[in-house]
Parts: structure tokens; sequence; C-alpha cells
């Protein structure tokens, strides 16, 4: 079997290494254990932790163990990385809550049976940690000098750090000695946001333990332009469908830039790096089809096949000039709905949620972006006929939002 290393090297996936040689030596001839920590800080996964679970499924496919590391524990002091202000601090039962969220969607990627991956939760040992003994034992090896250079300090400096922020580095670097006792776990791997973070966490090791520890960071899933994928006009990208629906996912992957299509089958799928590298030669129509390819495949790794092929129905339906409207996004008016709206197109467009706000939908309709069944509204107080609703009418805004508005 191919090393995984290199497995994920020509996939694109590592970005920094602290050891590389080391580790791609101890890869091809033992089966190690790893982890990658997840703070729950919301019910859900999003599209940017898609690229670390990958890693951790190219992993466990080439016969090493994942520990999933929940972090309820470092989630009530929140990873400054990326921040310009502090996390708003979670109670131990959302964050407990949020983790268990976490773990019904990485089911879909990662096989968790007869103990092929362990599910960890750094609330066990950090939440009844002393702190003096913490302080003695841990704190007393870092450097803050050293701590103030990594770049997620660096960035807030000017707007306020406090030390409780601080502490976040200590603490994960403490999750991996911990693990490292409790499991023999010898890397961790994360986003390369999280460089500084990881690579102490192995010096930590290496320094306390006297035994080889390893730092790996993969690549953030970023656009051609360098700008983070995965946000929309909904805001970011969620794995949760009562989130971002599972046609909405759909239609994100189907409309990504053509020069971003390689990169995202390299980094969010299982598919051959052969048969990518056929799909997007050509250009033109095999390109288009590659987005389509990306599109189905992934809705089906985070939503399941019967899930992906809804969404490409209901695609096609309201794009190819094929297929049923029956799965295509649905609102459900009640009585109350009706009498509320008016049936008034910009409250439609606020219920429907293609729209924020009616202020945004009358924007939309003065700027000719919305149509009911095909047909420009124009007046910003029109209303749609309630007797249409028993068949269903196609409320559309600009080229990509849709949904079907139907009557109770």
């Amino acid at each position: 079997m191919k090393n995984v290393y290199d497995v994920l090297s020509e996939r694109g996936y590592i970005a920094q290494c602290s050891h590389p040689e080391e580790l791609r030596e101890l890869l091809g001839k033992e089966k190690i254990t790893f982890y990658i920590g997840y703070d729950p800080t919301a019910d859900s996964l999003h599209i940017g932790h898609y690229v670390a679970l990958m890693t951790m499924a190219y992993m466990q496919r080439a016969g090493h163990t994942p520990i999933v590391l929940l972090g309820a524990g470092t989630a009530m002091v929140g990873d400054p990385s990326g921040k310009t202000d502090m996390r708003r601090m979670l109670t131990a039962e959302e964050l407990d809550h949020n983790a268990a969220c976490f773990q019904s969607q990485m089911e879909r990627l990662l096989d968790f049976s007869d103990g092929k991956a362990i599910i960890a939760n750094n609330a066990e040992w950090l939440r009844p940690l002393n702190f003096l003994e913490f302080m003695r034992d841990i704190g007393s090896l870092f450097s803050v000098n050293r701590m103030l250079t990594a770049e997620c300090y660096k960035q807030r400096m000017e707007r306020g750090l406090t030390f409780f922020e601080m502490s976040y580095m200590l603490l994960q670097s403490y999750d991996f000695l911990e693990l490292n006792r409790r499991y023999g776990c010898v890397l961790q791997m994360g986003g390369d946001d999280q460089w500084s973070n990881i690579l102490n966490g192995a010096d930590l090791i290496r320094r306390k333990e006297q035994k080889p520890a390893f730092a790996l960071t993969n690549q953030l899933l970023l656009t051609h332009e360098g700008k983070k994928m995965g946000k929309t006009e909904k805001g970011a990208l969620w794995l949760d469908k009562t989130k971002t629906s599972v046609y909405d996912f759909y239609q994100y992957w189907r409309n990504v830039d053509d020069a971003d299509v390689e990169t995202c089958l390299r980094l969010l799928t299982f598919l051959p790096l052969e048969d990518i590298k056929g799909m997007v030669a050509e250009g033109g129509a095999a390109l288009n089809e590659a987005k389509r390819t990306l599109a189905y495949t992934l809705t089906a790794q985070v939503h399941g096949e019967e899930e992906a092929a809804k969404a490409q129905k209901a695609a096609e339906a309201l794009f190819g000039g094929g297929g049923d409207m029956e799965h295509v996004p649905t609102v459900k008016l009640t009585a109350a709905d009706v009498e509320a709206t008016g049936l008034r197109v910009v409250d439609l467009l606020v219920v429907s949620k293609l729209c924020p706000s009616k202020s945004d939908a009358r924007r939309m309709i003065q700027g000719g972006g919305v149509s009911v069944d095909d047909e420009k509204v124009e007046d910003v107080a029109a209303c749609v006929d309630a007797s249409k609703l028993g068949d269903g009418l196609l409320l559309k805004k600009g080229k990509k939002g849709f949904v079907r508005i139907l009557g109770a």
C-alpha cells in the first residue's frame, strides 16, 4: 500500500510538517494513533472543517487510528487564531450538546466501529485541572516571548489580548500530551492556521516525555484568489441541512469557479487523481460535467446518496429543462403565513429566506432581480395570486436563488 504521507502530499493536503522525513518513515512502517481537535462552538461543522476530516479519513483508510478530540474544554476559553475579538463563552451544557452534533456528522466519513476510531473530549481532563499545578508543570515550559511571535497572538496585540486567551496554546499543547499518555498518540493534525498551537504540543511531548511527536497541518480550503471558500449570502456553508439546505449545498459546488474545480475535487473527494486530471483537462463541457460530479459526490458524502440525487433532480428541473419540481426547495405557507404576508412578494422573499430583510427584498425588486413563474416583478407592492398556490409558484431571486411557494 502506498505511504499515506505521499497520498496526502500528492493531493495537496500538506501545508507544514515538523519532521517530514521522520514522519513519512514512521507512517510507512507502523500503524500510528493521531488526532485532530474540533472546538464545538456551534452545533454543526461547516465546510471549513471538511479538509481536516478528509485527511483523517485518508489516514484511517491507510490503517492508522484517528482520535477525534472534541474540545468542550478548550472551547470554554476560545482559540484567538484568526479572531479580532474574544469569543462569547458558551456554557458547559451548550458545548456538550454541540460536541454530540459533531460526532453524528463525522460518522458519515469516519468508521467508529470496533475501535477503529476514538472519540475523546478534553473537558474530561481540562475542567478538573488545578491551576497552580498546571502552571508549575506545563506553564513553566512555555516562553511568553516565543508565544507572542506566533501569528495568532501578534494580530491581536493592538486590539488587546487577555491572559485567558493566551492560555489556549498551553491547553491545546497539554491535550496532545494527555492523548500521548492515554493512547500513545504521536501526531497532531489540523488546519494551517493552527500551526503554532500544534507545533508547541509536539515540542511539549518531546521535552516532557523525551519521545518523538509530530505536527502536521493541512491546507485551508481557499479559492484560487486566496479567499476562504464556503461563504454564501446566507453565511457559512454548514454540514447540517437545517442550517444549509441540501439543495443550496449542492448548488454551491455546482457553481464553483472553473479555476477551483480541480482543487475541490482533490481535497474534498476520494476520486482518483488521474480521473480528476482527466475531467478538468479538456475544459468546456467536460469541466462543466466535472462540476456536476463534484456537487453530487460531495453532497452524497455529507448527506447521503438519496439526498444528493434529490438535489441533482431539483437543479435539473430548474436549470436543465428536465426532471420535475418535486425536489426543488419548497416553502409551505400556513393560513397564518398567508394572512401575515398578504402574499406580498417582498414578504415572501423574506419568509422563504431568499432575502434577509424587506429592505433587501425591495432593492432586489427595484433592480429587476426578482421573478414569479419567470415573470419579472416590477412593483415592490406586488402580490402573488392565491389561486396558484395549490400547484406552487416559483419565486426566483437573481440567477441562482429559487424557492417553490405552496399553500398549506
